[in-house]
């Protein structure tokens, strides 16, 4: 059950990353980059983002130091969904419904890495 759940958190990283910034797949995502840091132009600083959302996903796939990826990622989207509700929330896709979204994903990676496998090491 944990490995398919990670499975699950790194290709919503990988989805985001590769597809929606780095191939352009997803404009709104370069847009939201633009009125947060309140730039003209955002197409580079979104695939320097994008790569980094590749990067989190092989971190992921890597299950090196797992604890540590978990709090990055949940402070990460934490982090992003309150500048992008603050600062651009009319580009957000569910608009103010984003942030829930973005706490069930941060509940998913919690219950994961510190739930799942609390009970995995103790039932050993």
């Amino acid at each position: 059950m944990k490995r398919i759940l990670e499975v699950v958190i790194a290709l919503v990283w990988l989805v985001n990353g590769l597809y929606c910034k780095v191939m352009n797949g997803v404009p709104r995502h370069e847009a939201i980059v633009a009125k947060v840091l309140q730039l003209q132009e955002a197409r580079v600083l979104t695939l320097l983002i994008g790569l980094a959302e590749i990067g989190i996903a092989i971190w992921i796939f890597s299950r090196f130091k797992s604890r540590l990826a978990a709090i990055v990622q949940m402070l990460l989207v934490a982090t992003m969904n309150l500048l992008e509700y603050l600062l651009a929330r009319d580009l957000l896709l569910w608009g103010s419904w984003n942030s829930v979204f973005a706490l069930l994903f941060i509940a998913l990676i919690y219950f994961t890495e510190f739930a799942i496998a609390k009970s995995v090491s103790t039932n050993s």
